[in-house]
């Protein structure tokens, strides 16, 4: 089964990378993007068996910094997220 996880930074934490994007893209001409924020997104391949709660702790152990980010995950092909 393969899971896509959507790492995000939350609102208010200061995102140099995005701010960097921003600026080039103004320089390139874009003048109507507003702002940029950088995110990841982790794409795993799990035993079929593989629960939400499995799931749910990865992100939370490991794969996204609960103080500065959010994170949410979809089942590919369907299925729930949390």
């Amino acid at each position: 089964m393969k899971v896509r996880v959507l790492v995000s930074l939350k609102p208010g934490v200061l995102d140099p990378q995005g701010r960097a994007v921003h600026h080039a893209l103004e320089g390139l001409g874009f003048n109507e993007v507003r702002d940029v924020r950088i995110g990841r997104v982790i794409e795993l391949d799990l035993a079929d068996d593989a629960d939400d709660e499995a799931i749910d702790r990865m992100c939370r152990q490991l794969l996204a910094n609960l103080v500065i980010e959010n994170y949410s995950f979809e089942r590919l092909g369907g299925g729930e997220s949390a």
